[in-house]
């Protein structure tokens, strides 16, 4: 054997070496991202062994986590959000923080294929040491996911990472589920774009802390400006926050470095805002609640549709052949 194919044979042993859950988190409390990584792996893994080896891992990473700034980010497909979040994570960075960004992607419902393509739009910023990029297909399953995304948090910050980015794959349900994970919520927005989209965001406006207008630059910068002073006057009609926080709108250009530095001020703001009133904990324990109620459901589901997959096929034929309602065909499983 030469020399190349002992180097091989030593990659093929390293890679298929089994760690321990004292391996994995030593490991990850070292900030050793290759072991970070496998974790999260096992996280997103629907296998049984891994799911009970990964809640064993999350359960010893749990006292060293909860002290980062979580971050969600949102906007619609074109707004910039790669492009902002390499640029405002490097600033990031450059405060002497360490960074993790957890992209949701959308994956197809027919070939459950997933556009894990965030390494690639965020080159630098998966170059920068102080930062790690982790993409997390969805497979169809905004409950599965919120609830994987909630236990990488758990190990990212256990590794040392003190700021979060969670970015959404756009506009529609995942952005509540999102919500319900992060301490502060940023909505990205191109100026210029009409009533009727400002229309569909309503609802993600009123869960937003800061609208940033994204591209603000060339051309675009006066319409940037123009919609800047708009929103912060319809902003005073919505419904005041639980965290006492008046929403903020700011202009930025990812491309030209600008803005950038006043919408981490407005971060930070925020987060000094809701620790004095308290909010912040209480936000975090509420999250914690929702967290254990969402998972009490989802296994209640899991383990319905497994106990009862052959009675629900019966059911399912009786329906299609109009001899009983579905809703009938419903009830009949919990007549038991």
């Amino acid at each position: 054997m030469n020399q190349k194919e002992r180097n091989l044979e030593k990659v093929k042993r390293i890679r298929k070496k089994t760690y321990s859950v004292e391996d994995y988190v030593t490991g990850i409390l070292n900030n050793n991202n290759v072991i970070l990584s496998k974790a999260i792996t096992l996280i997103e893994s629907t296998l049984p062994e891994h799911q009970n080896l990964s809640q064993q891992i999350i359960e010893k990473c749990l006292p060293y986590a909860g002290n980062s700034m979580r971050i969600g980010i949102t906007g619609i497909p074109g707004v910039g959000k790669s492009t902002f979040i390499e640029t405002f994570g490097n600033y990031i960075t450059s405060l002497g923080k360490k960074l993790c960004v957890l992209a949701i992607d959308p994956s197809s419902e027919q070939g459950k294929g997933s556009i894990l393509g965030d390494k690639t739009r965020m080159e630098e910023l998966s170059n920068n040491t102080s930062a790690f990029i982790r993409p997390s297909p969805t497979g169809g399953n905004l409950g599965g996911v919120a609830r994987k995304t909630r236990e990488i948090i758990i190990l990212c910050e256990a590794a040392g990472y003190d700021t979060v980015l969670i970015e959404t794959v756009g506009v529609g349900q995942s952005e509540t589920v999102v919500s319900s994970m992060v301490d502060y919520f940023m909505l990205l927005m191109l100026a210029g774009t009409g009533d009727e989209l400002q229309g569909i965001k309503r609802g993600i406006m009123e869960m937003a802390d800061t609208i940033v207008f994204t591209k603000a630059d060339g051309n675009n910068i006066l319409r940037a400006k123009l919609a800047k002073t708009q929103f912060e006057n319809a902003l005073h009609y919505f419904p005041p926050k639980k965290s006492e926080w008046t929403p903020t709108v700011t202009i930025v250009s990812a491309l030209e470095n600008r803005g950038i530095e006043d919408t981490w001020n407005w971060v930070k703001k925020y987060f000094d805002t809701i620790k004095n009133n308290k909010y912040y904990f209480q936000n975090r324990k509420n999250q914690t609640i929702k967290w254990l109620h969402e998972t009490i459901i989802e296994k209640l589901k899991s383990d319905f549709y497994t106990k009862n997959k052959h009675k629900i096929k019966e059911l399912e034929q009786k329906a299609i052949n109009e001899e009983i309602t579905p809703y009938i065909a419903a009830n009949t499983l919990f007549d038991n």
